[in-house]
């Protein structure tokens, strides 16, 4: 049933009381005048009729008034013609410096045929270069991979760039977060990656102590960290990377890479022992090279995220690709939950979510929605932001979802046994498989009732190289462009300006906005939007990040009262 508005209609008696009110208020503001002595000004009584040539001063009355409405437009479009000079002239000039400053960095030779703008350090291809710089300056490349699926945070074109790159580079596969895997996955997993990689079980600290964590502690005794601040897997890790150096009779640089969210930076903390590197739920955190020193000969390198290629599964893009669920578009995210939820044992989720059974994915979000009080106007269920939710847990640790292994064990072309040999040469296997043994051992691991069983899409295909990377408005959106770029756009756009200063005023300023429109392909136009919309968006926004920072237990409790229909 549909709301009714109020009715604005008084009583009489409340209304005959507001007009008493004001004829009281005018009564007293009148009796105040004549205190003050404040009269009216009087008007102007205007021409007697028996006046003579009474019609004579009308007209010439009449006629003063024209000519002043006649001067002052006359004025006004003085100031008009001035104004347009100004401006023409104030374009030419900075149309001449545009065109010096790019005939300088020509005749430079910095620049070839067009001005080249400096890479913006959220673009994917400083991405790809500084992956390429940790690629190059690393003696032993460690690949993260999320223990919950192994086989799609594999990246062949990276495999294969380590493998065939020449020289005694080595390529050791980081099985991280076991702890979200039931302990027979994890020896399935690690029996079936040895064979290829030496591999090395791992359980990274998400938080690490530093000055502010202790602080922290301090006031609010209350909050425990000891889960999140213990970490399994370091002591073999660096004992590994230890014997490796010795061999090497130098120091050696240690390069960690893989897909986003796999615990890269985390890793390093671990391994270092406390915050070396900064590490958060948000994707692309790292954005360059950092180098972090563990001891006199080891250095780790920690490198920005694999790119996902486009042409990969949307299962595979959802969860490895560099989206910000909060600033993407809704449709990509949509359809990535869509398929990660059809690839999912279907009364898994059912007895995760808590939530009864459902046709397909949207379905699925809708009663999720309802449970969780995500509604819109008129209480219909938000199923875009729910989906936003769903894709931050399952890239995030909150699910606890694995993947089974092939059965045929079927390595890459590009690993032959010759391939194989050396890179398992200079590492103590046996002692490796027993260390990891003892890691797995002394973690407590989910039973598989309490997980999700999940279909894994195989390999992930990624771009590392900067010729092959196309960059995608949609998935940067979020992403702020630096202050030295917007000056240079604004330039641009005071150049186009220049180039239609023969026309009339309306012409210019159509020519300019098509101008400004071509020369920025690129970007996405952001339409404005009404104040309401705005706080309806602020509104969803911190509903998303409150419902995050609550725990899995309280999100997923059931309410008996709730009726399905």
């Amino acid at each position: 049933a549909e709301l009714r508005k109020a009715s604005k209609r008084l009583s009489c008696h409340k209304r005959y009381k507001i007009q008493k009110k004001i004829r009281e208020h005018h009564r007293k503001v009148r009796k105040e005048a004549k205190k003050r002595g404040h009269k009216k000004p009087k008007k102007d009584p205007g021409i007697p009729s028996a006046a003579p040539f009474k019609e004579e001063l009308l007209r010439e009355a009449e006629q003063r008034k024209q000519r002043l409405e006649e001067l002052k437009q006359k004025q006004k479009l003085d100031r008009q013609k001035e104004h347009e000079k100004k401006r023409k002239l104030e374009a030419k000039t900075n149309a001449a410096t545009v065109k010096e400053k790019a005939e300088g960095k020509e005749s430079s030779g910095k620049s070839k045929g067009k001005t080249k703008k400096p890479l913006n350090k959220n673009s994917k291809k400083s991405f790809c270069g500084e992956l390429m710089k940790v690629l190059e300056a690393s003696d032993v490349v460690l690949e993260v991979l999320d223990a919950r699926d192994p086989m799609g945070c594999r990246c062949p074109q990276l495999e294969q760039a380590v493998t065939c790159s020449g020289g005694n580079k080595k390529l050791l596969l980081v099985l991280n977060k076991i702890d979200l895997v039931p302990k027979d996955n994890i020896e399935k997993w690690l029996n079936y990656l040895k064979k290829e990689f030496p591999t090395v079980a791992f359980k990274s600290a998400t938080m690490m102590k530093d000055k502010t964590m202790v602080q922290v502690t301090k006031k609010r005794a209350r909050v425990d960290f000891s889960e999140s601040c213990q970490y399994f897997g370091s002591k073999c890790l660096l004992k590994l990377l230890q014997e490796f150096g010795k061999t090497q009779d130098k120091a050696i640089q240690v390069g960690v890479v893989g897909f986003p969210n796999v615990g890269k930076s985390s890793v390093i903390n671990s391994l270092k022992g406390k915050r070396a590197c900064n590490v958060g739920l948000a994707r692309g955190v790292t954005k360059s090279m950092q180098a972090v020193h563990l001891d006199k000969q080891t250095k780790m390198l920690d490198s920005p995220s694999i790119i996902a290629d486009p042409s990969n599964s949307a299962q595979a893009l959802a969860l490895r690709g560099i989206i910000n669920p909060e600033g993407s578009d809704s449709a990509a995210v949509l359809e990535g939950v869509k398929a990660i939820i059809n690839h999912c044992s279907k009364q898994q989720v059912m007895m995760h979510y808590n939530i009864p059974d459902f046709r397909d994915p949207e379905d699925f979000l809708s009663l999720l929605a309802q449970k969780r009080g995500m509604l819109k106007k008129g209480g219909v269920p938000d199923i875009e932001n729910m989906a936003k939710l769903v894709l931050c847990d399952w890239t995030g640790a909150r699910i606890k979802y694995y993947s089974q292994p092939p059965e045929l064990q079927k390595p890459p072309p590009y690993l032959t046994e010759q391939k194989i040999a050396e890179m398992q040469e200079g590492f103590n296997l046996n002692n490796l498989d027993q260390e990891n043994s003892n890691t797995v051992q002394a973690l407590k691991h989910p039973s598989p009732a309490s997980s999700i069983a999940f279909q894994s899409a195989g390999m992930t295909n990624g771009t590392i190289e900067e010729n092959k990377v196309t960059e995608e408005g949609s998935e940067w959106g979020n992403m702020e462009t630096s202050k030295e770029e917007e000056e240079e756009e604004e330039e641009e756009e005071e150049f186009t300006e220049s180039e239609d200063d023969e026309d009339n005023v309306e012409e210019e300023d159509d020519d300019v906005k098509e101008a400004t429109r071509k020369a920025k392909p690129g970007k996405r136009q952001r339409t404005p939007t009404n104040s309401k919309e705005q706080k309806a968006g602020n509104e969803r926004s911190r509903s998303l990040s409150f419902s995050l920072d609550k725990p899995a237990d309280e999100d997923d409790a059931y309410d008996f009262n709730t009726d399905y229909v």
